[in-house]
């Protein structure tokens, strides 16, 4: 089998994981979530509202995620895949690393760990979009990362919808008036809303006393893995549109 029939099936599965219908247990357990939201001190909450916030505004800047990753102009999608490969392992040892130094100390730590995880996911998606050749520089491509991240971390109905922008991502553009920077044109209370039900529950065991080490590397690495794969198969799909995928 050659790269690309893999690739294309491995994008086959995606897609229909992300229009199938919640299961009956995946449907009692965001109910079940949903109760343990609101028994989550307000603190908490707030924190992940408020570093949300703040890195929306920061990605759509550009200027407080980079790196030393070059926009690459050359190569096959497999050539561009390996390189992305070992930076998703990069990244997801720095995660784990940094979740379970943060789940150790206690609950100021652990609140700490929200903005520091939203860096580096936001710095591992400026890589991903260079290693594709994207240029970050452009304020279209920044919007793109925050809907690749949202894609990761919604509901199913909100993901959908997400990855449906993404889709037709040109006109898309068109209609948030990229060429105006506008902030406004991204619903971001609804963008934290989800993101902070989505990693709730396992974020807090991190604050547990004596467990938080475990639960922030567990959490951490699986949320930068969960966003990896997302955003592999995002731009795997443009490559796709645009017909470079062949």
């Amino acid at each position: 089998m050659s790269y690309i029939d893999q690739v294309t099936r491995e994008m086959d599965r995606f897609e229909r994981k992300i229009y199938r219908k919640p299961s009956m247990p995946q449907a009692l357990a965001r109910k079940w979530q949903g109760k343990v939201n609101n028994k989550i001190p307000e603190k908490i909450h707030q924190t992940v509202s408020e570093s949300i916030r703040h890195m929306i505004r920061a990605a759509l800047t550009g200027s407080s995620y980079l790196s030393d990753q070059k926009l690459v102009t050359w190569g096959s999608l497999k050539e561009r895949e390996a390189i992305l490969e070992e930076r998703k392992t990069m990244y997801k040892r720095t995660a784990a690393v940094e979740g379970a130094g943060t789940g150790a100390g206690g609950i100021l730590l652990g609140l700490a760990d929200f903005p520091l995880l939203l860096s580096i996911k936001m710095k591992f998606l400026f890589d991903a979009a260079k290693i594709y050749g994207y240029d970050v520089n452009d304020y279209g491509e920044r919007l793109y990362l925050l809907h690749v991240f949202q894609l990761a971390f919604s509901k199913e109905k909100s993901r959908i919808q997400c990855y449906e922008r993404l889709l037709n991502w040109e006109e898309e553009a068109e209609k948030l008036q990229v060429g105006g920077k506008s902030y406004q044109a991204l619903d971001w209370k609804t963008f934290q809303l989800e993101y902070r039900d989505f990693i709730d529950l396992p974020k807090t065991l991190q604050l547990i006393p004596g467990f938080g080490a475990i639960a922030g590397a567990w959490a951490n690495y699986h949320f930068l893995d969960l966003l990896a794969d997302n955003a592999q198969h995002a731009y795997r799909k443009r490559w796709l549109l645009n017909g470079k995928l062949q």
